[in-house]
């Protein structure tokens, strides 16, 4: 079969990160024989060149025989960037990539593959963290890509993608805190397919933006399971039992003092800025 891969990318004062985003996309593997792309960027709210920044690839995307269309929204906010998006994307197969991410070579070509089908489904690639500059977040995220959540299934943050019947079980995007987790829940997990192309994805810096993005985090979480009840069916076990836990804790003490010392931090009024959106770098 052929197709279209659409990848919407929102971005909100992306400017450092849009050039390396996009120059991933750029750099990725020729797609199946017969497949074209399309990247629709919608720079939504900014204060910044995130906008001009991305105009300037245009010329290197046309070159590859693919486009590059950046729609500016006056207002910020990721959800009205997505569905500005959806009502501009042509795909068969629908790739939402945040502006920090950069994908690897082979995972554009691995999702339109996995998402050539009438049936639902839904992909993501395997995630890498970045590597980070403070100590904190080192530790952290050494300790947090162990766990369950991340190692297994498809958990989606960063970059996530689905074929037209899948992204047809709901109409446009609600205003949720966690879209990434409403759209994998959206699947049951046998329509789930973690692959094994990988994409980096960076971690927010430093001890207190952790807290804040991990209380946000688990906001969303549960904001899903109080609005969206029914989608609770398509999760996956995935919270490490107290066993295991103490096998990760036993290999790696200083991860796991500084994961559980956000964990704990999480619960308290400390670092609260009273923010759904909170992205700390």
């Amino acid at each position: 079969m052929s197709g279209l891969l659409s990848i919407i990318l929102p971005a909100h004062n992306e400017a450092l990160w849009i050039g390396d985003c996009l120059e991933a996309i750029l750099a990725s593997d020729p797609l199946p024989e017969g497949w074209g792309l399309e990247t629709i960027v919608v720079p939504n709210g900014c204060q910044d060149d995130t906008a001009g920044r991305s105009r300037a690839h245009g010329a290197d995307f046309a070159a590859r025989g693919w486009t590059l269309q950046v729609v500016e929204l006056a207002a910020g906010g990721k959800l009205g960037a997505l569905n500005r998006g959806d009502d501009l994307a042509r795909g068969a197969v629908r790739v939402y990539l945040d502006a920090d991410v950069r994908v690897s070579p082979p995972l554009l070509r691995q999702i339109a593959g996995a998402l050539d089908t009438d049936l639902p489904r839904y992909a993501s690639g395997t995630p890498h963290v970045a590597q980070a500059r403070s100590l904190a977040t080192r530790l952290y995220s050494r300790f947090w890509e162990r766990l369950p959540f991340v190692t297994t299934d498809a958990p989606g943050f960063g970059i996530f993608a689905m074929n037209t019947a899948g992204r047809g079980r709901w109409k446009a995007w609600p205003d949720i805190i966690s879209d990434d987790t409403f759209a994998r829940l959206n699947f049951a997990p046998a329509e789930r397919e973690r692959l094994s192309a990988f994409y980096t994805w960076p971690l927010v810096e430093g001890f207190a933006n952790l807290v804040r993005v991990r209380r946000r985090q688990n906001i969303g979480v549960r904001e899903i399971a109080e609005r969206f009840p029914q989608l609770e069916a398509n999760a996956l076990a995935t919270r490490p039992g107290k066993r295991r836990l103490a096998r990760l804790a036993l290999t790696d003490p200083a991860g796991f003092l500084v994961y559980a010392a956000v964990s704990l931090a999480v619960k308290t009024p400390l670092y609260d800025d009273h923010s759904r959106w909170a992205r700390g770098r």
